[in-house]
């Protein structure tokens, strides 16, 4: 609904009257009036403060304006609380990620087509069955929430984990839970309570880590390496994602605040998209010495850009004699090539068992923890939204940075002297 078709207003009424004993008294309320965007009905709320017949207006031109309206008088249907859930994540994470909750979320709110999961993909593309006899399940869209109970929720988790899979079932219920959060809040509708005792997959086996000595050989091999050191020790240092690596330019690179300012990402086609993978992902990380020193020797010959710095980890140039940059580089790196030339040939040349770049993170997250670092700076550090990940959630400053990574680097110099 366009602003100029839907305009509350506010009004004042005012009513005097006297007590028994003849004293006067003056009721004042505060009506927002409006035509209700679903039904066109017309509606009047009842304040006894201006400020909140404001707010109060403000949010329901704000929620006409993006679609999420729900008149009061009516209980939305699971698949407007899903989309209204969908629509506060805008903003909060990157576009890819958001559509793969769109994914999960048709299999909250249905149809499924009974099939395979090739068959499934072509008709959540094209609508078409891949066959006459093709069978769809409802799920839970056309549920009202307020007569969604915890058996329809048991009984949907088992179909999706039967027809899709254990693991598409339990984040679609996360996603769910989530949702049916946010309409508690927002429209005043108690949840039911989630099922308990759902059969849980089995558990992963854990990623393969390396330990500080060999962490610590690693860094040693990458200080002596000009040209592809600061690539291999940057995950292990800074503990980033390989996007938030890839992504990063010289002027988040902060050497006189001695932090790095992770606030974008690299797409998979090489592309920069300017947010992170959760809102937490916005975050500061300082330097410890070690890559501070790396760093500043890698600015001296990163490949340029047309000329000028830009990217901290582009594709490679030409090589020219030290200390003269690289030409003819500066663009994206992208991730293949990134794996393929630069980290995999490590671990052979260095006889060590191969870990991907994901547990480089892992080391430097453990490794805080094993230092004592105190749990929610390593989730703040680490850019962690989920505060049961690390049980901590994300600041505007990471206070004891500093002395974290610190501990980072004494951990790893005390392997190698260990060693």
């Amino acid at each position: 609904m366009k602003n100029q078709t839907f305009n509350p207003n506010i009004t004042k009424r005012t009513r005097r009257r006297k007590t028994r004993a003849g004293q006067p008294i003056e009721h004042v309320r505060w009506i927002v009036n409006y035509r209700c965007p679903d039904t066109g009905k017309r509606t009047q709320k009842f304040f006894t403060s201006k400020r909140d017949a404001e707010a109060f207006r403000a949010d329901i031109l704000a929620k006409a304006m993006d679609g999420t309206y729900v008149d009061p008088g009516r209980v939305p249907m699971v698949s407007e609380i899903i989309n209204h859930w969908l629509s506060a994540r805008e903003g909060e994470v990157k576009s890819s990620t958001l559509a793969s909750y769109g994914i999960v979320a048709k299999v909250i709110t249905g149809p499924v087509l009974e099939g395979t999961a090739g068959e499934r993909r072509e008709f959540a593309a094209t609508g078409k069955k891949p066959h006459r006899n093709a069978k769809l399940l409802q799920m839970l869209g056309h549920v009202p929430v307020n007569e969604l109970t915890t058996a329809d929720i048991r009984r949907w988790h088992n179909r999706v984990k039967d027809e899709v899979g254990r693991y598409t079932a339990n984040r679609a219920l996360s996603m769910l839970k989530s949702a049916l959060s946010l309409c508690e809040e927002d429209y005043r509708i108690r949840a039911p309570a989630m099922p308990t005792n759902l059969a849980r997959r089995k558990s992963r086996p854990k990623k393969s880590l390396l330990s500080p000595v060999q962490v610590a050989h690693v860094l040693a091999y990458a200080n002596e390496d000009r040209e592809r050191g600061v690539y291999l020790a940057f995950p292990f240092l800074a503990g980033t994602r390989a996007s938030e690596q890839l992504g990063l330019l010289w002027e988040d690179v902060d050497f006189d605040a001695n932090v790095i300012h992770i606030r974008r990402i690299q797409e998979r086609d090489g592309s920069l998209s300017e947010c992170t993978k959760t809102e937490a992902g916005m975050r500061d990380i300082p330097m410890s010495p070690m890559l501070r020193a790396m760093l500043l020797r890698w600015k001296l010959i990163c490949p340029r850009l047309d000329g000028e710095l830009h990217r901290v980890f582009p594709g490679p140039g030409r090589l020219q004699p030290w200390p003269l940059p690289r030409i003819g580089g500066g663009g994206p790196l992208l991730y293949q090539n990134f794996r393929r030339r630069y980290w995999e040939p490590v671990f052979k040349e260095l006889g060590l068992p191969y870990v991907t770049l994901h547990s480089a993170r892992h080391s430097f997250i453990s490794t805080l923890q094993a230092q004592g670092v105190e749990v929610g700076l390593v989730a703040k550090l680490a850019g962690h939204a989920n505060p049961n990940v690390t049980l901590g959630h994300y600041t505007q400053a990471v206070r004891g940075g500093e002395d974290a990574v610190v501990a980072l680097e004494r951990a790893y110099s005390g392997a190698t002297t260990a060693g």
